[in-house]
């Protein structure tokens, strides 16, 4: 499966990593610049398909760089990323023809949505929906509907919900669960998972047709019938 390329241009350090990490967690590539003029150069090399651009950088600022961008390609969609949320800097940047505009601090996950609902809209990504009983689990938007109700899982919730999904009706052990979402077989992310399996069950309690059932010792088996 060919991964999404998303150019991030973000001069903070910190919180560049950070984002480059957990994107890359939840299954993109990451093309990461710490100015405008690092991000201008790596967009004609890379073929990203979206971009994040920080308003306030060194050399070129993101609305500087999102003309450019514009300029030469004009599908391709973007993000502005900035600690300016004055109504006339968010108006200039929709007007530039950002998809999203987002201000300091967010969320990590919202960023999550806002990039899977734009990869969506411009048909770069496809919708991955499972039928659970009387529940639609539509994995790209965090969605879970069912029973007259709808709940936007968290990025983990959706993890795990699509992980119990493709190893149904067999034995999960406790620790494949946690090298493959959580990273490493640790004690205290042993009782992190349990309190999401437990957010799980309730999540899905209504539907009859399915269970988390506990393997004393062993792990888990998502159950459908």
């Amino acid at each position: 499966m060919v991964k999404t390329k998303i150019l991030l241009a973000e001069d903070d350090t910190d919180l560049g990593n950070v984002l480059a990490q957990y994107l890359d967690l939840q299954g993109y590539e990451i093309v990461l610049a710490r100015d405008g003029g690092e991000a201008w150069q790596l967009f004609n090399t890379s073929n990203v398909d979206l971009c994040i651009l920080d308003v306030m950088m060194p050399l070129k600022d993101g609305f500087e760089l999102a003309k450019q961008i514009s300029s030469k390609s004009p599908d391709t969609p973007f993000i502005f990323l900035t600690a300016k949320g004055l109504k006339e800097d968010r108006i200039k940047g929709l007007k530039l023809g950002a998809d999203d505009y987002i201000c300091k601090p967010f969320e990590v996950d919202e960023l999550v949505l806002r990039i899977q609902n734009i990869l969506k809209r411009t048909g770069l990504q496809e919708i991955e929906k499972y039928e659970i009983g009387q529940y639609t689990f539509i994995n790209n938007e965090l969605l879970l509907k069912g029973f007259e109700k709808e709940l936007i899982l968290t990025v983990k919730e959706a993890k795990l919900l699509k992980y119990f999904l493709d190893h149904q009706n067999k034995l999960i052990k406790r620790e494949d669960i946690l090298i493959e979402l959580w990273g490493e077989n640790d004690y205290f992310l042993g009782r992190s998972m349990d309190v999401f399996i437990s957010r799980l069950r309730k999540f899905l309690h209504d539907e009859k047709s399915i269970s988390i059932e506990t393997v004393r010792g062993a792990g888990f088996i998502f159950r459908r019938s």
